[in-house]
C-alpha cells in the first residue's frame, strides 16, 4: 500500500454541474430585453434546458472525447471503391445531434428566432466550439437559397429541422441535413473571384458540372455545400449535393484534412471537382452578392462564437480565484486580480451585450435595422473576435500552471481562439467592407449614428469618442491606411452606448473609463483602482456562493 505524502486541499470544484444560461446575468439581460413577451417564457425555459445539459458533466465529456479524437478522413472501401467519407467521434455525433434537436439551425421566420438562437448558439458552444461551424452554415445558408425558391422549398425544412441524422445518403432520404459551403481556392483566399473552378451548363435548367478544386471547404461530412464557381456569365453560385437523387455519390474528392491550430474536433478538407454535378443559386454572374447573404450570418455567428469563448474562459478565471486562496485569502478577493477578472469580465460583457444586439437586428428585419448591421456585422466581427485571443489568454493565466495544462479545458480553448478571426474574412477583410459601406451606403451610417445617438448625452467620455469618430470619419485622405483604427472606434463606440443604455452603472463606468476616456493601460488588470471591480466581478460570476 503506498505511503500517503500530503493533503490534497486549496483545489477549486471543478466548474460543472450548472447552468450556463442561468449563470450568465448578461446573457440572461439581454433575452429578456430582445424577446417579444409572447416568446419569452418558452424561450426562457429552452434555454435554461440547454444551460444545464451545456454545463454537465456529459457536455465536457462529450467536448474532450471530441478533441483528443480528431476526424479521420477514409477515401476508399476495403474493396477500393472511392468513398471520401469523414469518420468522427461518437461524441461529435452527440453534441450535434443536441444542438440540431435543440433549433440551432433554425431561426428563420419565428418570432424573436435570431435572439433565441444566437442565446443558445451562444450557451451551447462553450462546451464544445468545433461543432459550431456546421450550425453555423447550415442556419445561414438559407438567405442565399431563398434567391431559388425551387431549391429553397426542397432543403430549408431540412436545414432547419430538428432531427440530427448521420451518414450519407440522398438529402430528400433524410429528416434532416447539414450544409457546409467551399468558397476559397488555392490561388485565391479571400479574394474569391480570382476562382478557376469552372462550371458547364447542362441541358437541365440551372443545372452545371464542375472542375477545379476548393482550398477550404468546411465540415466536408455535410449534405450539400454552397460553392462558387466559374460559370459563362462569370462568378456564380451553386448548391452541390454530396448523393445525387439516385443514391449515386457526387463525384467530391476529399484530398486530405488540415491539420489545424486548434478546432480539431471539426473536419475542414481540400477537395476536388472532377464532373461534379450542382444547381445554380441566383443568377450568373451574381455569385458573391448571392452568397453575401450566407456570410453576413456567420459573420454574426464569428461574434456570438467568439463571445461564448470569453464567456467560458471569464467563468473558469472567476470560478478558480473564487474557490483557491493565496497569501493569506482567496484569489478573486485580492485587488489586482481583481483587477484583472473585472477587465476581463468588462470585455466578455461587451462582446455579448454587442453580439445579441446584432442578432435583435436580424429579428426586426426593417430598412434601418439592416442598414445598421452592414456596418456594425463586420465591424463587430473585426473587433470581437480579435480581442477573444487575448481574452482568453489572460483568463487561462489566473489559473496559473493549471491553466496550461490539457486537463483544464483551457488550452483548448485558447487554440480555439484565433479561428474566428481568421474564418469568413481575417480582419483586413472586415475593416475595408466596412469602408466600402461607409463609401457607398450614407443610409448606413445613418443608422448607426442613430443607435449610438440614443446614448448620447450620459456619458461626457462617450459623448467625445463619438464626436472623435465623426472627425475621423470625415476625412477620407488615406482611409484604407487607417481602416483598422476607424472600425477599431466604431466597435468601442457601440459597445459603449448599448453599456451606457443596459448595464449596471459600474460595468458601464470601467468600459468608458478604460477604453473610451483612456485611462486603462494595453494590458488586462489596468483599470482605474477607485472604480467599483469587485461588483462587475460578481456579476460574472457563474455560480453564486
Amino acid at each position: 500500500m503506498a505511503a500517503t505524502t500530503h493533503t490534497v486541499s486549496n483545489q477549486p470544484p471543478p466548474l460543472l454541474g450548472y447552468d450556463v444560461f442561468g449563470a450568465d446575468r448578461v446573457l440572461g439581460e439581454a433575452v429578456e430585453r430582445h424577446l417579444p413577451a409572447e416568446v419569452l417564457d418558452d424561450a426562457r425555459e429552452g434555454l435554461a434546458r440547454l444551460g444545464q445539459s451545456a454545463g454537465s458533466a456529459q457536455a465536457a465529456a462529450w467536448g474532450a472525447q471530441a478533441n483528443e479524437n480528431p476526424p479521420r478522413l477514409r477515401t476508399h472501401d476495403r474493396y477500393g471503391h472511392r468513398v471520401d467519407e469523414v469518420e468522427f467521434h461518437p461524441a461529435w455525433h452527440r453534441l450535434l445531434g443536441h444542438a440540431v434537436g435543440s433549433g440551432l439551425t433554425g431561426a428563420w421566420d419565428r418570432p424573436g428566432g435570431h435572439v433565441r438562437r444566437a442565446a443558445g448558439f451562444l450557451v451551447w458552444t462553450q462546451a464544445e466550439a468545433g461543432h459550431g461551424c456546421p450550425l453555423s452554415m447550415t442556419h445561414a445558408a438559407v438567405p442565399a437559397l431563398r434567391t431559388e425558391p425551387a431549391v429553397a422549398a426542397e432543403w430549408e425544412p431540412l436545414l432547419t429541422s430538428r432531427v440530427y441524422e448521420e451518414g450519407l445518403r440522398p438529402a430528400g432520404q433524410k429528416a434532416g441535413a447539414l450544409l457546409g459551403m467551399a468558397m476559397t481556392e488555392k490561388q485565391g483566399g479571400s479574394d474569391v473571384r480570382a476562382g478557376t473552378t469552372r462550371a458547364e451548363p447542362l441541358s437541365g435548367e440551372g443545372e452545371y458540372l464542375l472542375t477545379g478544386h476548393k482550398w477550404f471547404c468546411s465540415a466536408p461530412m455535410s449534405d450539400g455545400f454552397l460553392v462558387l464557381a466559374q460559370a459563362p456569365g462569370g462568378l456564380t453560385c451553386f448548391l452541390l449535393p454530396r448523393v445525387l437523387p439516385d443514391g449515386t455519390r457526387n463525384p467530391f474528392a476529399i484530398q486530405r484534412l488540415k491539420d489545424k491550430l486548434g478546432n480539431r474536433s471539426n473536419a475542414s478538407a481540400e477537395v476536388e471537382f472532377d464532373g461534379t454535378w450542382v444547381r445554380r443559386i441566383g443568377e450568373e454572374g451574381r455569385g458573391v452578392r448571392t452568397v453575401m447573404g450566407m456570410v453576413a450570418a456567420t459573420r454574426l455567428d464569428c461574434v456570438t462564437g467568439s463571445a461564448a469563448l470569453m464567456r467560458q474562459a471569464v467563468a473558469q478565471a472567476v470560478h478558480h480565484t473564487t474557490y483557491r486562496s493565496a497569501f493569506g485569502g482567496p484569489l478573486v478577493d485580492k485587488p489586482l486580480m481583481r483587477n484583472v477578472l473585472a477587465d476581463l469580465a468588462l470585455e466578455s460583457e461587451a462582446a455579448t451585450v454587442l453580439a445579441m444586439r446584432l442578432a435583435a437586428a436580424y429579428d426586426d428585419g426593417g430598412g434601418s435595422e439592416s442598414a445598421f448591421l452592414r456596418i456594425a456585422v463586420p465591424a463587430a466581427k473585426y473587433w470581437v473576435t480579435k480581442r477573444c485571443t487575448p481574452v482568453v489568454g489572460e483568463a487561462l493565466e489566473c489559473l496559473g500552471g493549471n491553466g496550461y495544462v490539457e486537463e483544464s479545458g483551457m488550452p483548448r480553448l485558447l487554440r480555439e481562439a484565433p479561428l474566428n478571426s481568421i474564418w469568413e474574412g481575417s480582419g483586413n477583410i472586415q475593416a475595408l467592407d466596412v469602408l466600402r459601406v461607409l463609401q457607398r451606403e450614407p443610409l448606413a451610417l445613418n443608422a448607426f449614428l442613430q443607435e449610438v445617438g440614443r446614448a448620447r448625452g450620459a456619458d461626457h467620455r462617450l459623448d467625445a469618442a463619438i464626436k472623435g469618430l465623426l472627425t475621423e470619419l470625415a476625412d477620407l485622405a488615406g482611409i484604407e491606411a487607417r481602416a483598422r483604427r476607424v472600425v477599431e472606434r466604431i466597435v468601442l463606440v457601440l459597445q459603449g452606448s448599448l453599456l451606457v443604455r443596459w448595464a449596471p452603472p459600474e460595468v458601464a463606468d470601467a468600459f468608458c473609463a478604460s477604453r473610451l476616456g483612456g485611462d486603462g493601460g494595453a494590458a488586462f488588470g489596468t483599470l482605474p483602482h477607485t472604480l467599483d471591480l469587485a461588483s462587475v466581478v460578481a456579476r460574472a460570476r457563474p455560480v453564486e456562493r
